[in-house]
Parts: structure tokens; sequence; C-alpha cells
């Protein structure tokens, strides 16, 4: 059997290092998957450059966005296409059995509790393992649904979350990778959708892609922006009640424009991470019955669900991810630390 090739992170700030290993044995609640691609999100840029400290310590390979085929396994998954759930539960916790398998708090996250998907295979525990139908792999290569495991998942179950009906107006704030997704997926759903950013580019992706209305917050006040927002909801038809807001962007700004835009029985999500605080009056959340949320990932449970607006057609992601290949891993953190490319980076094998 082939060895295990790995570009791993051994320490804070520095480049990933490549080595080999044979591939272990597994027990029998594992799996082992030889990667079709690997994304690259935010939140592994936060343990390679930011100092987030990971479960498992270094040396670690990062990556949680993962695609694959089980070379080795239960004999039903064997040969099969699979996504690997960012977030593995037990399924068998009071979370898990109330529904709440993305908060269980016995999970495991590929590239943080374990060795991730920037490498050759990986192990993991085979529960929760999604299928790829091969129907969409006659239009998608494996490694481009890699995405699926993160970034289109985790604002599809927030979506779902925040009780999204048709008709409702829902307000994206921030609309790049994650939030542009959550924005598409929510003009899926049947709702009115306007994406709020600060990049011209982002926006105009954003309505190219079928979002109804766009707005650019950049130097605006907050007034400035409900003013253009109520003006907006006019224009397209959308109820002045229940709006739905999400918090993409993961910035202080971001947020307090999404707290002022609570109205009467709105709902707010956070998607977005900051460690950043911020001066709200919580008691608008009274005078508005209002709903303030918090999401974390998506539950397995929810990935077919998502696999299934791919094969039919109505969510297309072509434009949205780039793949490269693995061994490029250090110029592809770097440049998307410093912001340079408008797509997902999906990082494919390519070891010898």
């Amino acid at each position: 059997m082939e060895n295990m090739k790995q570009w791993q992170m051994t320490e804070l700030k520095e480049e990933f290092v490549l080595t080999e290993s044979p591939l272990p044995e597994i027990s029998t609640q594992e799996a082992i998957v030889k990667i079709a691609g690997c994304g690259v999100c935010h939140t592994d840029l936060s343990f390679w450059h930011d100092g987030v400290r990971t479960k498992k310590e270094l040396p670690l390979t990062l990556g949680h966005e993962i695609s694959g085929i089980v070379i080795s396994g239960p004999p039903e998954l064997e040969g099969k296409n699979v996504i690997i759930p960012a977030v593995l539960p037990c399924g068998d916790c009071e979370l898990c059995r109330k529904g709440r398998s993305n908060m269980c708090q016995n999970q495991l996250m590929p590239g943080n509790d374990f060795h991730g998907g920037f490498a050759s295979h990986i192990v993991v525990p085979h529960k929760y393992l999604c299928p790829v139908p091969d129907s969409v792999l006659e239009e998608y290569s494996l490694e481009q649904l890699a995405v699926i495991a993160d970034a289109i998942s985790t604002p599809y179950q927030v979506l779902k979350k925040s009780e999204l009906e048709s008709g409702d107006f829902a307000i994206v704030i921030g609309v790049g990778g994650v939030g542009l997704y959550g924005a598409l997926l929510a003009k899926i759903m049947g709702a009115k959708v306007l994406a709020i950013d600060i990049s011209d580019e982002k926006l105009a992706k954003a309505k190219a892609n079928g979002v109804d209305a766009i707005l650019n917050s950049g130097g605006k006040s907050i007034k400035e922006v409900k003013d253009e927002v109520r003006q907006i909801a006019k224009d397209i038809g959308a109820s002045k009640y229940g709006w739905k807001i999400f918090e993409i962007s993961g910035s202080t700004p971001g947020q307090e424009l999404a707290f002022n835009l609570l109205t009467y029985t709105s709902t707010m999500s956070i998607v977005g991470f900051t460690m950043d605080k911020l001066n709200v009056r919580l008691s608008n959340l009274m005078a508005f019955d209002a709903k303030l949320i918090g999401t974390w990932g998506c539950k397995p449970e929810l990935y077919p669900e998502v696999v299934d607006l791919i094969a039919s057609g109505q969510l297309r992601i072509h434009d949205f991810v780039e793949t490269f290949p693995m061994s490029q891993i250090n110029d592809v953190f770097k440049n998307t630390l410093e912001h340079k490319y408008d797509k997902r980076s999906v990082l494919v094998p390519d070891f010898q």
C-alpha cells in the first residue's frame, strides 16, 4: 500500500513541510480516504498565521474542507466518492440526540483534532461520510466539490436555522466566499436578497449570480445604510418586517450594522467571527420581539441536502472555485492572506 504524504504546519507563520509515513492501521470505526481536494479556509489561516491554538499539538496537517475516495473501510463505502464533514460528531451524546450534532462536545475536526486534508490520504471516522452521486461528477470534479464541506454547508445550516421562508427579505453582510454562497442559497430558498459589502467587485459577482440588490456600505454611517436598506426593501417589494439578517463578514463594523438593522420580528444570525467586543443595547431584541442566533459549522445530517442542490443544478459553483497543485501550498496560503484570490482555493494532491 502507498505511503501517506502530508504538508504539515510545524511552527506559527513558517512554511509547511512535506512529510511521508506509512498508512496507519485503522479501527472498525474508521476509513482511509484518498484525498481529491482540500479547500483553504480562513480558519486554516487563523491556525497558521494568527496563533489560534489547535487541539492537536504541532506538527499538524491542517485542512478540513475535504473530498476524496474511500480506499479502506466498511465494504459499502470502499470505492465511494465522499465529502468529509468539517465537524465529525459522536452521534450518541445528549446534543447529538437532540439534533444539535454540530455542537457535539465529543466532535472531531480534521486539521484541528487530528491530521487534516493537505495530504495524500486521511484517516477519519466513517460514520458521517457523505457520498457523492455519480451524476454530480458528470459536471464537477471531485476536488471542486470539497467546498461543500464548509464554505457551502455552513451558510446552508444557518439559513435553515433562521427559519428563512420564501418571500422573506434576506440581508447578507459580507459576500466574499461563505457569504456569497449564503446569498445564493437564500435566493434558491425563495428570499429577496440584498448583499452588503465594502467591495464593489464582490458585490458585482453577487449581482451577476442572481441576488436582487447590492449595497456598498463603505464610508457610510449606519443611519445612511439603514435608510438605503429601507428604500431597497420597498423597491424590490420586500416586507418592512421580519428581516433575516446574516452577518458573515466577521468584522466589527459588519456586526454593528447587522444589529442596527434589526426591526420588528427580525432574526439576526452570526456566522462570521471576530475577537472584538461590541457595545449594543440588547433591549432592542425585546422591543422588536427579535431573535439573535449563532451557528457553528453544519451538522452532517444536512450535507446530503447540499449535495442535492448541486446535483439538481439549483446551485452552480464553477465560478467560485479555483484549484491549485498542493505543492504550491506555501504560495497559496501567503496569497490568500494577502487577499489575492477572489475564488475559493482548493489544493489538489500532486505528490510524486
